[in-house]
């Protein structure tokens, strides 16, 4: 069984490419030849990689290019044959291609297989993709050929991107201005922008504060697919349904690349049929775009201590929780924006509401919670469902159709959490870094400057050989910086509750508009916040109605989420005890509440005693668990590749 490693839209080449290499493969007894079919794209896919099924004996040889054709644009592609790939998985194969006048290496060895890029990105979000983008337009500007390779979790791309989303496309007009003209998923513009506060049976209107004139009501997993196709036609490389799950590092400290984890490990740590040896994808820089909560970006900022650096406070964090709906037509209105606050959290915990009518009859609605939170019954999900029944929102939802569900988690931390997001040999871009507007609920715009901050400094580094530190100082010299600043003070101001908190960040936002001579700091991190069980009742809620309402596995199987089940848990308790013998007495098992996809539950034994099961398969990847934890006992790290949720339209 061969496996290839190519671009994720595999096009044909001219024919002389179609029989480039022979292949015998050796198993037990008998040995088979054959000519293989492979016809790698000189453009966007220079080199590839064979995996042999385990087991197996291969051996492959590349052969010199028949006619070493030049192509119109000027690229070539000459293979020249180098030696042989033997057995087992062990042994060197070596293929050289040329490629606009740039050799690159892609070999396997004995551990694992190497692939050699100028810069590796991971995650193919917003800031990767738009990185991946700027680096390849500078190639072109200065006649440079520099190879990119972002490498993505998500069996696609987009399908692990979920977001609000109201768009403020001005990161977007800089890294592609064209972009109307070329197709963009961006054609609801906001129409009109409204915010409500919340009671159990009324909505308040008050002044909006959030200015969305200007901007667009969207699908970012649609317009995360649309970047991904402009960066391959680019010649950027994407990878999807790779998990980056290890940094690799020189024998100075200095990352090198990242590597990918094995594929086709059983629970038991057995090797499968199907198992495939993780690769090594090496670059001179590594740009980590991972989204919020990255597992690589964390250990990173842990282990340079990039925000003692500069002095940065603990990053806090919500939970967005979201559902996609088609209502009736008579109902919708392209454009409308809604925001609110209050009901149906406390006065203590900070949050709220968004309602964006998108198009085709569709509305994106959720809640956001602060996960900061004191109450450890408290359950992000069901105060979901209680808001659906709220009289200004059933009545639009009744007679629609829930299209898809999701969850994911958000920085909140802002200005005052912003690590130093340089580290040797590579970069933290988007909301790995945490460059979200809070005030505004907008991170988009701020992850993909950053983004091409980042490559921009990345470029000079390669080409000019400067410092990548660059990448700071041109953050704090952006509107990145200046927007995020005089957002500093709304966040924070809420650990007074939420009627204080209004009224502080009224002042900050009419009166002083971002210039408040103080910075207000965070309250204490979010898995501290928990109060113990006993200063708190259990929260009766109600049952789901089918209708407007509904319990999580109907919701999950909306997000269409699939992890392979035999498979080694990627939900690590870093002290197996922890869950029986602290959360659940002290705190009453808070996880099996934070967590929107019922991940985590508590089931008698045999004894009769409750013990904590972890569904891994039900994963939603939003890292709550990771973030809220009491005792920090939950480790989130990433699964086999390709699994997870599967977004189409968030």
């Amino acid at each position: 069984m061969l496996r290839l490693l190519c671009n994720s839209k595999t096009r044909s080449v001219p024919s002389p490419y179609s029989s480039l290499f022979t292949c015998s493969t050796t198993h037990h007894s008998s040995t088979h030849t054959f000519d293989t079919q492979i016809t790698p794209n000189p453009f966007t896919s220079p080199g590839f990689r064979f995996c042999p099924q385990s087991g197996q004996k291969t051996q492959f040889h590349a052969y010199e290019n028949p006619v070493n054709q030049v192509f119109s644009s000027g690229y070539s592609l000459n293979w020249k044959k180098v030696g042989n790939f033997n057995g087992n998985g062990v042994g060197f194969m070596r293929v050289w291609s040329l490629v606009g006048g740039v050799r690159r290496s892609f070999c396997s060895e004995s551990d694992r297989e190497v692939m050699n890029y100028d810069v590796v990105i991971v995650g193919a979000g917003p800031a990767g993709l738009s990185a991946a983008i700027r680096l390849k337009q500078l190639c072109r500007e200065k006649d440079v050929d520099l190879s990119v390779c972002v490498v993505e979790k998500g069996a696609e791309v987009g399908t692990h991107i979920l977001s609000g989303n109201v768009f403020k496309p001005r990161a977007l007009d800089e890294l592609l201005p064209q972009w109307k003209q070329e197709g963009a998923p961006i054609d609801v513009p906001v129409s009109s922008d409204k915010f409500w506060l919340l009671t159990k049976n009324r909505a308040i209107s008050f002044p909006s504060p959030f200015d969305n004139k200007g901007n667009y009501v969207i699908s970012l997993s649609r317009l995360v697919r649309w970047l991904g196709e402009k960066a391959e036609e680019l010649g950027v490389e994407v990878y999807p349904g790779f998990a980056a799950s290890e940094i690799l590092y020189d024998a100075d400290d200095k990352v090198i690349g990242i590597a990918t984890n094995d594929m086709g490990i059983a629970k038991d740590g057995s090797r499968r049929d199907n198992f495939q040896r993780g690769v090594e994808l090496k670059g001179r820089l590594t740009l980590l775009g991972e989204g919020c909560r990255g597992s690589l970006s964390e250990k990173i900022i842990k282990k340079y201590n990039l925000r003692e650096k500069v002095q940065g406070q603990h990053q806090t964090y919500a939970l967005g929780i979201k559902e996609v709906w088609e209502i009736d037509a008579s109902k919708h209105e392209p454009g409308f924006v809604l925001h609110t606050l209050g009901w149906p959290l406390d006065n203590k915990t900070y949050g709220g509401s968004f309602l964006y009518h998108m198009k085709d009859s569709q509305v994106s609605i959720g809640l956001v919670v602060a996960l900061n939170y004191h109450n450890p019954f408290l359950n992000p999900y069901e105060e979901f469902q209680k808001l659906k029944h709220h009289p200004a929102i059933k009545r639009l939802l009744e007679g629609g159709t829930v299209l898809q569900y999701g969850a994911r988690t958000l920085n909140e931390g802002g200005f005052q959490s912003i690590p130093y997001p340089v580290y040797p040999g590579g970069a933290i871009i988007g909301c790995s870094a945490g460059f979200l507007n809070v005030p505004k609920i907008k991170g988009t715009h701020t992850a993909m400057k950053s983004g091409m901050l980042a490559a921009e400094a990345a470029f000079d580094v390669l080409h000019e050989g400067l410092n990548m530190d660059a990448y700071w100082n041109n953050l704090r010299n952006s509107w990145i910086w200046e927007e995020l600043y005089r957002a500093r003070n709304y966040r924070p101001a809420f650990e007074y509750g939420l009627f204080p908190g209004l009224a502080l960040s009224g002042l900050e936002h009419y009166i002083f508009k971002g210039r408040f001579p103080l910075t207000l700091k965070h309250g204490k991190p979010d898995h501290e916040a928990t109060d113990e069980a006993h200063l708190h009742s259990p929260i009766q809620y109600p049952k789901p109605d089918g209708t407007v309402s509904f319990d999580v596995p109907t919701s999950l199987y909306r997000s269409n989420t699939n992890h392979e089940h035999d498979q080694p848990p990627h939900l690590r308790l870093r002290n197996q005890s922890i869950p029986e013998h602290v959360n659940l007495p002290k705190y009453g098992g808070p996880e099996s509440r934070y967590c929107p996809a019922r991940v985590y539950e508590y089931i008698a034994d045999d004894n009769g005693q409750l013990k904590l099961h972890i569904n891994a398969q039900n994963c939603l990847h939003c890292k709550a668990c990771d973030i809220k934890d009491p005792k920090q006992n939950i480790e989130w790290t990433v699964p086999e590749g390709g699994g997870g949720p599967g977004y189409s339209i968030m």
